[in-house]
């Protein structure tokens, strides 16, 4: 069996103004303090050594985290494109309170977060099922290429959650929330028979 242990990054100043960051790459997306912080202490509580190796998102933020949490352990790090956040389009580098005001059907009252009609609004905006099915052809490929390795995935927080939706495939999407920053979520797969088990999802090491 393969063991795919999801971590989204550490907080970042867009994180900080509620921001949708999408595959934006520039300082705001970068780590702040508290996230460097954050890396850290998840270094300090979760020692990957475990691991066979880490993939990361391309992006400087992931690329942050993972340098971080690999101090130590000093896996070799590949990078997979498939692992990126959902880009919402034209909305990247717009803050919540804005596109809610303007679309505010297109938000989900508890969360403070898109539904998956959004894209009728973001031009260029991926689909929930776009991140869906990209999420689960890197995790197909990757547990047959390993079927018997366990491996970090530094990542962002709605990859995590398609991941999951992946996994459970609720009625309403809405009904699982993003993950936290620094947050572990641990899926196993058994390639021969190509199930998938949600081991547990967004679990904060203290």
């Amino acid at each position: 069996m393969t063991e795919f242990y999801f971590i989204r990054h550490g907080q970042t100043a867009a994180n900080v103004m509620k921001m949708k960051q999408g595959t934006i790459n520039t300082e705001m997306t970068y780590l702040n303090d508290n996230g460097k912080k954050q890396a850290q202490h998840l270094a300090d509580k979760f020692d990957i050594s475990f691991a066979d190796k880490i993939i990361s998102s391309p992006l400087e933020r992931t690329k942050q985290t993972a340098n971080i949490l690999n101090a130590k352990a000093d896996l070799p790090i590949f990078y997979d494109k498939r692992l990126l956040e959902i880009s919402y389009g034209e909305w990247d580098g717009h803050k919540n309170a804005e596109l809610r005001k303007l679309h505010p059907d297109a938000y989900n009252n508890y969360l403070n977060d898109v539904l998956p009609i959004y894209v009728k609004y973001a031009p260029h905006g991926e689909t929930f099922e776009d991140v869906i099915n990209r999420v689960h052809d890197f995790v197909t490929e990757t547990m047959q290429k390993y079927p018997d390795d366990k491996i970090i995935c530094i990542t962002h927080g709605f990859t995590v959650k398609a991941l999951a939706l992946d996994v459970l495939k609720p009625q309403d999407p809405m009904t699982l929330p993003e993950p936290r920053n620094t947050s572990v979520t641990k899926v196993v797969a058994l390639p021969n028979t190509q199930e998938f088990y949600l081991e547990y999802y967004n679990q904060i090491f203290n």
